[in-house]
């Protein structure tokens, strides 16, 4: 089957980087594996992450990916969710190979049936962003769905434009909260109040000034989902007391979380692979959460945050996109779909 995969990790620009590969199509799926025929798939910062230049190499190539569309082609024999000719979309595992392939196996715990409304490109950048922000939110902060609940508090989503901070913002809205969403340029403010910020501020600029000018001493929430290290001590100011921190960016050097004591506020981490990698209890949550998206997606609750629409899924193509997120110039999701 066709498929784009690496054998090393080199910068972008080398035309190496990724390239155009044919591999055995996956094997019949088994247990609760599904098998799916990849429609369209979407490029996160993860791929480039995992791409990124460093000394290894693969013996086979290594296909990346985390964020498809398709249509279900066979189940495992232990599959209850899913049949064949089912229309579906998931982010996968970051342990097995990844969606930017023909052909891809995953486990049916982690997909859902796509909405509806959609068609496959469209959904396909929502899946990974969308369980991001929904773990965040509704699991790591433990934010209630009820608006009714929320009355009165606020959320700080930091990056509010790009792949997770724009569907942050449209779930942050539909649970009641203020949301007050960073951004540094006149587009992707523009983009951060479509999607359902009250107010925009300047990351690159002090937040306390900024908070109270409209009218906010401190926020109850905060998603930080870029730069934990360089936005931290303006978290540390901005928090409430009581409140609670949610990055979904590693620390480039040790933070003083100590610094967090006096208000008893919390630090907490969000990784969407972690169900998926360590096989956790609640994996079926993923499932369940990205169907109930779709149910929003289709009630007109929620939107699709795709941008940019490319075709056909080939290497020049992965290259192209890898680069535009590699330059932090991208708003909303950029898809690749077809193979041609």
């Amino acid at each position: 089957m066709r498929a784009v995969g690496l054998t090393k990790y080199l910068p972008i620009e080398r035309v190496d980087s990724l390239m155009d590969v044919a591999v055995e199509k996956p094997a019949a799926p088994i247990g609760r594996d599904i098998l799916v025929k990849v429609k369209a798939i979407s490029v996160n910062p993860v791929d480039t992450k995992q791409r990124s230049p460093k000394d290894k190499v693969e013996t086979t190539p290594r296909i990346l990916g985390w964020d498809a569309s398709g249509i279900v082609d066979a189940v495992g024999q232990g599959c209850t969710l899913f049949q064949p000719g089912d229309r579906v979309y998931y982010a996968g595992s970051i342990t097995r190979q990844g969606s930017n392939s023909e052909y891809q196996l995953v486990d049916e715990r982690i997909v859902a049936r796509m909405p509806e409304s959609l068609d496959f490109a469209e959904a396909a950048a929502l899946s990974l962003t969308a369980i991001t922000a929904w773990e965040a939110l509704h699991d790591r902060m433990h934010v209630a769905k009820n608006p009714a609940e929320n009355a009165g508090k606020t959320i700080l989503i930091v990056g509010a434009a790009g792949g997770v901070g724009s569907i942050a913002l449209q779930l942050a809205k539909l649970a009641g909260l203020s949301v007050i969403g960073t951004a540094s340029r006149a587009d992707s403010r523009e983009w951060s109040l479509k999607n359902g910020a009250d107010h925009v501020i300047n990351h690159h600029e002090p937040w306390t000034p900024q908070l109270a000018a409209i009218g906010l001493r401190y926020v109850d929430y905060i998603l930080c989902t870029n730069a934990t290290t360089a936005h931290f001590m303006s978290m540390v100011e901005a928090i409430a007391p009581l409140g609670a921190i949610c990055s979904i960016v590693d620390t480039t050097d040790p933070v003083p979380l100590h610094l967090l004591k006096s208000k008893s506020a919390s630090f907490v981490w969000e990784f969407m692979f972690t169900r998926a990698m360590f096989e956790t209890a609640d994996m079926i949550e993923q499932h369940r959460l990205l169907s109930e998206v779709a149910q929003l997606v289709d009630e007109g609750a929620l939107r699709t945050t795709m941008t940019e629409r490319l075709s056909p899924i080939n290497s020049a193509n992965l290259r192209s996109a890898h680069a535009k997120l590699e330059s932090g110039s991208m708003i909303g999701k950029l898809v690749i779909e077809k193979w041609e």
